[in-house]
């Protein structure tokens, strides 16, 4: 570990001892509420930011001078990098980060959420969620101090860049920002494209610079983080899907006084019925004002092209079998119906 890590831990160490003291369960009071910390990297008007402000509204309804929610939208506490180290410090309590973070985390089988044309639709997308395989994926995470509370959704992916984008063949050569993801990185890879780990926030500058030549990521997140304005170029490839899990610190989770766990539980339960009801409708928003902003010229590609784009990326279904488990594949592919072949 270098000076530059030591010294950002020691940070995190140092804010997780301050927050853990504000937010032990043991010392609530009606004069001293339960800080509850909801860090995430997003903008405020994407499904994820509203789901969060939800959460905060009906937690405090339910729970009146027991817990008070702060929420933390936009890196403005902990970036990709940070907020999972963050929350096994206890600096913050609760996170909702993509899916795609779990792999590094050593949760590999929740990659199978970034592969390629996994989902035709939300339908499919939420038997797996709200399923037998869904509770399984989350009890992955109990050994690592994590607790899953829900999934929720972002939506399908569009590829963005610089360059027009209307068969896989124009993705070769080009740059492409990713999320840190090893399936991510070989769905490029089988597109003859380069992948480019980043964070979130790091990815509007990039693209502004020609750091990187394009990304991919959903209509929400391209129009709030105003990745339209420095992309010349979106394709409606619709071939990966982005969500969230909402977490928590399993030692401060099962610390909580039971009638509290019980209302977060249910402000949860309805925060994730919102977030997941306005999902689709946001998307549809952001994609209609960058449409409108003139600056990005929109590909809706032919079925004959779509295929195109499928069968260059199902491959990698095969290629990560060994990295997610055939098992946890094999559930996912019996509630959707996939067939890579």
């Amino acid at each position: 570990m270098n000076d530059i890590d030591l010294k950002r831990r020691e940070v995190l160490i140092a804010a997780g001892a301050a927050a853990g003291a504000a937010a032990l369960p043991m010392k609530a009071s009606a004069q001293a509420p339960i800080i509850i910390k909801f860090s995430h990297v997003v903008a405020v008007d994407t499904p994820k930011g509203k789901g969060a402000e939800k959460f905060k509204e009906l937690a405090e309804k339910r729970l009146p001078g027991k817990v008070k929610v702060e929420v933390y939208p936009n890196s403005t506490l902990y970036k990709d990098g940070e907020e999972l180290e963050a929350l096994s410090l206890g600096s913050v309590q609760l996170l909702a980060p993509s899916l795609a973070k779990f792999g590094p985390l050593g949760a590999r089988e929740f990659e199978v959420f970034d592969l390629p044309y996994m989902f035709d639709d939300s339908a499919e997308l939420h038997k797996v969620t709200e399923g037998p395989a869904g509770k399984a994926l989350f009890k992955k995470l109990e050994s690592k101090g994590i607790t899953g509370l829900a999934y929720w959704d972002n939506g399908f992916k569009i590829m963005t860049s610089n360059k027009p984008m209307k068969t896989p063949a124009d993705m070769r050569g080009q740059k492409i920002r990713i999320q840190s993801s090893a399936v991510l990185s070989a769905q490029m890879k089988a597109l003859g494209a380069l992948p480019q780990s980043m964070a979130f926030s790091e990815v509007y500058q990039a693209m502004q610079t020609g750091v990187v030549d394009g990304g991919e990521n959903t209509p929400s997140n391209v129009y709030t983080q105003k990745m339209h304005e420095v992309q010349k170029h979106a394709t409606m490839t619709g071939h990966g899907y982005i969500g969230y899990a909402v977490i928590t610190n399993k030692k401060f989770w099962d610390g909580l006084p039971a009638d509290i766990r019980t209302g977060l539980e249910a402000a949860m339960a309805e925060a994730t019925k919102y977030a997941n009801q306005i999902a689709q409708a946001e998307n549809d928003d952001a994609l209609a004002k960058i449409k409108a902003s003139g600056k990005t010229a929109i590909y809706t590609p032919t079925p004959e092209e779509r295929a195109a784009w499928k069968k260059a990326l199902v491959k990698v279904h095969t290629e990560m079998e060994s990295r997610i488990g055939k098992d946890t594949l094999q559930a996912v592919y019996k509630e959707t119906g996939f067939k890579p072949d």
